[in-house]
Order: C-alpha cells, then sequence, then structure tokens
C-alpha cells in the first residue's frame, strides 16, 4: 500500500513538474519526427541490406581485414599527430593575443569545411612528388609521402586536427585560471603548470576530442583517396575498402559500412553525456 502510495505521490509530483513549455508545439513534434526518420531510414536500409548469415565471412576476407589493420594503424597514428599539434594550437589561440589571430584560427580549421577532395588535392600540390614541398624533400631524402600510409596518416590528421583544436580551445576559455596562477604564484614554470595543472583540469575535453579525432580518421574518404590513393594492402582503408567493394562485390561493401556505423553509433552514444550534460 506504501509503495502504491508512494508512486502514485512521485507520478504527481512528475505531473505537477512539467510544465506546457515542456510540450512542443505540434509541427515542431512533426519536423521533429521527420529529421528522425530522414536519419534513421539510412541505417534501417543498411541493417535490412546486410548479408546477417555470411556476415562473419565476408568481415573475415582478406580484403577487409588488410583494410581495417591499416584503418586502425593510421587513424590512431593520425589522431595522435592531431593531438601533437592541435593541443598547442588551441593554447595559444585561446591564450595569445597576436595580430591575426582570427585568420590563423580560419586557416586551422579550414579544412572542416573544405571539400576532402580538395584538400587531398592541396595535400598532392603541397606534399606530393612534384608539390612545392614534397618535391625538395624527396629529392633530399628520398621520401615519397602520397600513396603511401605516411600519405594516409597526414590525410587524416589534416582533417581530424581542426576538431582537436575547436574542443581543446573551448574547454581553456572556459577554464578556471585562479588555479594556473596558485600555481604559477607557487613557483612553478609555465611548461609545469600547463602539465601538472592546466592539462589535468581540461582532461574530460581532452579525451573526447582524441575520441572524435580517431573517429574522424577512421571514417575519412575524400582527402585519402586524392592524396594516398586506394592500394589494396598499403593506402585502401575501410571506407576505401566500401567504395571498391560496391562495384564487385556489394554484399562486402554493405557489411563493412554496417561496422563502420555501428562503431560511429556507439561512439556517439558513449560520448553524449561529454557533449550534452544532463540536468
Amino acid at each position: 500500500m506504501t509503495d502504491a502510495s508512494t508512486a502514485t505521490s512521485e507520478s504527481g509530483d512528475s505531473a505537477a513538474r512539467r510544465t506546457p513549455s515542456d510540450l512542443p508545439p505540434w509541427p515542431v513534434a512533426v519536423l521533429a519526427a521527420v529529421g528522425v526518420v530522414l536519419f534513421a531510414l539510412p541505417v534501417v536500409g543498411l541493417a535490412a541490406r546486410t548479408p546477417w548469415t555470411g556476415l562473419w565471412t565476408h568481415l573475415s576476407s582478406r580484403f577487409v581485414v588488410d583494410a581495417a589493420v591499416l584503418s586502425v594503424v593510421s587513424s590512431i597514428a593520425a589522431a595522435a599527430v592531431a593531438v601533437l599539434v592541435g593541443v598547442p594550437l588551441a593554447w595559444v589561440l585561446a591564450r595569445v593575443s597576436f595580430p591575426g589571430r582570427s585568420v590563423v584560427r580560419a586557416l586551422v580549421t579550414l579544412p572542416m569545411v573544405l571539400p576532402p577532395v580538395v584538400g587531398g588535392a592541396a595535400l598532392l600540390f603541397a606534399l606530393g612528388r612534384r608539390g612545392v614541398v614534397g618535391g625538395p624533400l624527396h629529392d633530399a631524402t628520398g621520401l615519397l609521402l602520397p600513396y603511401s600510409i605516411w600519405g594516409v596518416i597526414l590525410a587524416n590528421a589534416f582533417v581530424a586536427t581542426p576538431l582537436v583544436i575547436l574542443t581543446v580551445e573551448g574547454a581553456l576559455r572556459n577554464l578556471d585560471r585562479r588555479y594556473e596562477n596558485a600555481a604559477a604564484s607557487l613557483g612553478a614554470s609555465r611548461l609545469r603548470v600547463l602539465w601538472r595543472v592546466t592539462l589535468p583540469m581540461i582532461g574530460p575535453a581532452l579525451g573526447v576530442a582524441v575520441v572524435v579525432a580517431w573517429a574522424r580518421a577512421l571514417g575519412e574518404f575524400g582527402a585519402t583517396v586524392t592524396f594516398a590513393g586506394s592500394l589494396g594492402g598499403r593506402t585502401q582503408t575501410l571506407p576505401l575498402a566500401v567504395f571498391v567493394a560496391l562495384e564487385s562485390n556489394r554484399d562486402a561493401a554493405v557489411a563493412i559500412s554496417l561496422v563502420l556505423v555501428a562503431l560511429s553509433l556507439g561512439l556517439l552514444i558513449a560520448l553524449r553525456d561529454r557533449w550534452w550534460p544532463s540536468r
């Protein structure tokens, strides 16, 4: 009897807390439902087309395994490069005032809005065998970035680094600097303050930046195919394998796509509280 009355009381309290503003107008509700359907339909279509009985056979083929290994290695390396370059850039943009800062910010975040194929072409013209930097570099050292795993890593890092910069810069701007000032007043050097105070305090945002950069690198297609090509076992990552398999083995393409969608969706769900804190 007590449990029933408690449940009734809680239900009444919940109803009392609900205000008319919590209920969307019907046009908003309808458009929101249309939006959900718009994003859900491709996932449903992919799941419906998936060859479930032969899924493991397709995923365990040499073609897919080689692409998966290359994707994992190159995306982890690209995320490391993105963090190594992006965190210092974010710190400078958040803490240092200098002429042209807005131009620098626009430049380092340009890959976010630049068509990936254009980004890959720009990398090729700059770092290719006959590129502005790539030509002299190849003549001096013999190093050729395009059509190699180094090219894959560079292309992936190029598109992933802006995500690290924006995430870390936002965290630095919202950081309470009193702790850093206190550490500095006790004699800590600027580098020690950064390593022992600043980075631990923005640890959650930094973790999100690493994961998002890795996921972006894992799913990159346009810049990779333009700058590094699609050579099986050398530069052919999972997204490129999907593109190739669509012409020869559609079931394998669907199987790979399903894995990438499931991985991306899982990451977004796991990080939901980092981006949209619950009340």
